[in-house]
């Protein structure tokens, strides 16, 4: 098999271009060089892996990592579209569009079909794995806000804390029920 290095090192390059493509809610409430695409998945990645650990049921990790990796891959080509934008759009706009660049961003290349997989399995939300980097997402968030609170001193995030977010897991919410504690203290 001779393997076509183009469509490749294409996919790569979608990959590098989330370490450009900020988060754009952070700087909409005022956080100055605000994280990257690429710093969050990071984030959610070690998340997951960290809860991995501490979950008690059995896990693909390695399914639980590539979906922490893949899940704001789209954002390459949509860009990081605060939701403030998404519910403005038509009931399921938002995957749609997701869903269109993943498959623009992977085709032609021979992980397509297994990096889709993984996509979908995360989207679809129906795994311990997939619940999982749902988790980490929202971890990762809330630690990011913390950080930039304590850090910057900036205020304009206390909307993220007004609404409690939904765990699947009973560590992902005693983490965050400590994060809150923390911004308390």
């Amino acid at each position: 098999m001779i393997l076509e290095v183009g469509p490749i090192l294409d996919l790569l390059m979608h990959g590098n271009q989330l370490k450009r493509t900020n988060r754009t809610g952070w700087g909409q409430r005022g956080v100055p060089l605000a994280e990257s695409v690429a710093d969050h998945s990071y984030g959610v990645a070690y998340a997951a892996l960290v809860l991995a650990e501490l979950i008690d049921e059995p896990l693909d990790l390695a399914a639980v990592l590539a979906m922490a990796v893949l899940h704001d891959l789209p954002e390459s080509l949509t860009t990081d579209i605060p939701p403030s934008v998404w519910r403005l759009l038509p009931d399921g706009a938002k995957a749609s569009a997701e869903r269109d660049a993943l498959n623009r961003i992977v085709d032609h290349t021979p992980v397509e079909p297994r990096l889709v997989a993984w996509w979908e399995e995360m989207r679809q939300n129906s795994t311990a794995e997939a619940r999982l980097v749902h988790d980490a997402d929202k971890l990762d968030l809330y630690l990011q806000a913390l950080v930039y609170e304590h850090h910057t001193g900036n205020r304009q995030l206390a909307e993220f804390w007004q609404k409690s977010p939904h765990f699947h897991f009973r560590q992902s919410q005693a983490l965050y029920d400590e994060l809150r504690r923390r911004r308390v203290a």
